[in-house]
């Protein structure tokens, strides 16, 4: 079984997913990559360095009845995860600034992103973001195994409520992978 190619997201390559029936482990072990029901880790697309992961997940199968997307697993750090830790206001204080919406743009500048909701439900930091380059998503961010983890969902399509239900279950999935020792 094969994931299916995600076609007419901006700025992204059209993906050809290999399924994953279990977690993508990372950053020597440390770190396991799930996503939610009907979304696989496609190994081809991990990109590492010794201190931060990035891979796509997208349908696991076609026609196995969830939306079409492309969720985006980030990884920091060891250590990274108490950026977290401090809350969603403080969080939310810094993507306000020229500098945080800069972090969050897809071109690096801050003009080309506007911080819609910004709010902390069930440990998971989350952002409505509306950016110029990848239209409206939602980007959550948590802490896995002391590492600061963001997660982003688009797709042709993806209404924002299903976009950030997606965020949030993939939240759950990494949590699930990685259970605190």
């Amino acid at each position: 079984m094969a994931c299916q190619p995600v076609a007419g997201l901006p700025s992204l390559p059209s993906l050809s997913l290999a399924a994953a029936p279990k977690p993508l482990t990372v950053l020597n072990g440390s770190l396991k990559v799930a996503g939610p029901k009907g979304y696989c880790p496609d190994p081809a697309t991990l990109t590492e360095t010794d201190d931060s992961a990035v891979v796509f997940l997208g349908r696991c199968a076609a026609g196995n009845g969830v939306r079409p997307a492309v969720l985006t697993v980030t990884a920091g750090a060891a250590g990274s995860g108490v950026a977290v830790a401090s809350g969603g206001e403080s969080l939310a204080g810094f993507f306000a600034t020229d500098a945080g919406r800069a972090t969050l743009a897809r071109s690096g500048r801050a003009a080309d992103v506007t911080l819609g909701t910004a709010l902390a439900d069930k440990g998971v930091f989350l952002m409505r973001i509306e950016d110029r380059s990848a239209g409206i998503y939602w980007r959550g961010m948590l802490e896995v195994g002391g590492r600061l983890v963001s997660i982003s969902a688009t797709g042709p399509d993806l209404p924002p409520p299903d976009g950030r239900a997606l965020v949030e279950r993939t939240a759950v999935a990494l949590r699930s992978a990685n259970p605190r020792n």
